[in-house]
């Protein structure tokens, strides 16, 4: 397997404060990877390091091999990483389409925004039929959708996803996750970021648990679903 993202012993401080201690995560090409951990565990500080928002002063971030410790966010995408933020942070006041084409920022991405428009809506056909429509009047789960299309307009080789299941109906969710299963199947590589743990584990092939900014457990994501602490902890077991 080729490795995609290497994270080695990266510790991040937000000013005098340590959030992530001594971190290390690695996603081969083609794998879905799972990030669980509470509120506060340092999950979307992790995102924001990866994404070249946190340069840690010890540690190392390699994607496809390259070193991206201290890359500004812009050059990070350009290399194919992308983000599903949590929270979405839509362009609001602007429509869905024009949202969509502002996810093709990176040069190679303009040249295929057509095919990836029509990508994004084979995906999530709703919002074909809502493409004229302001994002801000989108129901939530249709707001998750065009976040994720987005994301996806980049043409990323990482997708990160962060909190995908924040705040949805169980019904969205599942119809979301039902996503994460194609884009595998069109060779995506996903990390997601997660408390939904009973999801995430489902549909992904590894995990990581993050307690207070430390890897505690990680295994196959089988593993982790049978283990007495994730399921006392994560699962409500």
């Amino acid at each position: 397997m080729t490795r995609m993202l290497e994270v080695m012993g990266i510790n991040i401080f937000r000013g005098q404060a340590q959030i992530l201690w001594d971190l290390s995560i690695q996603v081969e090409k083609g794998e879905v990877v799972t990030l669980l951990g509470a509120n506060g565990a340092g999950k979307t500080t992790f995102v924001e390091s990866v994404l070249g928002v946190h340069h840690p002063p010890s540690g190392t971030i390699a994607f496809l091999g390259k070193d991206i410790t201290r890359r500004p966010p812009f050059q990070i995408t350009r290399l194919g990483v992308s983000c599903v933020p949590e929270g979405r942070r839509l362009f609001k006041d602007m429509t869905v389409y024009e949202n969509l084409e502002m996810g093709a920022y990176p040069p190679g991405a303009r040249t295929a925004l057509a095919e990836s428009v029509q990508w994004v809506f084979s995906l999530f056909p709703v919002l074909d039929q809502r493409k004229t429509q302001i994002a801000g009047t989108l129901s939530g789960g249709e707001q998750q959708m065009l976040a994720i299309g987005r994301a996806l307009m980049s043409k990323p080789q990482l997708l990160l996803m962060d909190e995908l299941s924040l705040g949805l109906s169980p019904k969205i969710t599942k119809e979301i996750y039902g996503t994460i299963d194609k884009l595998r199947r069109e060779g995506v590589t996903l990390l997601l970021i997660e408390q939904n743990a009973t999801l995430a584990l489902r549909h992904s092939d590894r995990g990581y648990i993050l307690e207070t900014g430390r890897i505690t457990l990680q295994g196959t994501s089988q593993e982790l679903l049978g283990n007495e602490h994730i399921r006392k902890a994560y699962l409500g077991m």
